[in-house]
């Protein structure tokens, strides 16, 4: 008998190892597979966060540039004569050109801004200030026209141009503006979020609770407290009593008696709290 016993019991400590191996490789794959799904998004923005800069350096380029060319005019102004002239014609003109590509450079940020996933107020705030500088620029070689124009040197339909770019800067400026405030509207929606709590026969009453469901179709929506999810994560119920009817992760709140034994919610993960629904039920006594 003792010949058979050893080798039964060798052969279920093996069994046990084997199992236990394979839950660890089981629980390395998925770790990898993770790491790897966050090294590509980590990798994706910084590929966003490379030709944002690049688009953005070009833009300072092209500044650099056009500030050289106003040198050059200023040079060019101090020699009369019939090629001057035309030096100071040819670089208006470049100027005028190198304004537009900054303008449609200045138009590729903002998109690359807007489509991508990097987003913050520091770069819409260097989008409106590099509209400030384009305004201001135009605002100097208006200036420089009409200097130009009083030493009667003609550059013809550079003038036209000139107040074509100007208006193409207000409207950049407006559309800023505008797209601005549409992004602080939909941030603002995206972080809104609506509680209720009350007894089983109020929330009946505004029928939340209809045959054992809540929110069907018709609940009363006035009934709710609207509240900005980044600000208010604690909800005070005044109750000894105290249970959520709507799906919401258990990981990211708590439900916690007060000194007088009353519940408090706490929210301690609002973005997952709120990712399954916007709306919060609560049932008290």
């Amino acid at each position: 008998m003792k010949k058979t016993v050893l080798p039964f019991y060798l052969f279920t400590l093996l069994l046990l190892m084997g199992c236990g191996q394979k839950a660890d490789k089981a629980k390395d794959l998925a770790m990898a597979q993770q790491r790897d799904s966050l090294e590509s998004i980590i990798q994706q923005k910084d590929n966003e966060i490379n030709d944002i800069m690049g688009t953005m350096n070009e833009i300072e380029e092209g500044f650099r540039a056009i500030n050289e060319a106003e040198q050059r005019v200023s040079v060019a102004r101090q020699v009369e004569g019939q090629s001057s002239a035309e030096r100071i014609r040819e670089n208006m003109q470049y100027i005028q050109q190198a304004m537009q590509q900054n303008r449609e450079l200045i138009n590729k940020l903002r998109n690359q801004i807007r489509q991508g996933s990097v987003h913050s107020d520091q770069l819409r705030q260097t989008v409106e200030h590099l509209s400030r500088q384009m305004e201001e620029k135009d605002t100097q070689i208006r200036q420089l026209q009409a200097e130009l124009q009083a030493k009667d040197v003609q550059i013809g339909e550079l003038t036209e141009k000139v107040e074509d770019l100007s208006q193409s800067v207000s409207t950049l400026r407006e559309e800023t503006t505008q797209k601005s405030q549409t992004i602080s509207t939909q941030d603002k929606q995206l972080n809104t979020a609506w509680f209720v709590y009350g007894t089983k026969s109020e929330l009946k009453e505004q029928r939340i609770i209809q045959d054992g469901k809540v929110l069907q179709s018709n609940f009363n929506r006035e009934y709710f407290t609207k509240i900005d999810i980044r600000v208010d994560k604690e909800i005070k119920l005044y109750s000894r009593s105290a249970k959520l009817l709507t799906s919401h992760p258990a990981s990211s709140y708590t439900l916690e008696q007060d000194a007088k034994k009353q519940y408090v919610l706490r929210i301690q993960n609002p973005q997952l709290f709120w990712s399954a629904s916007k709306y919060l039920v609560i049932q008290v006594k």
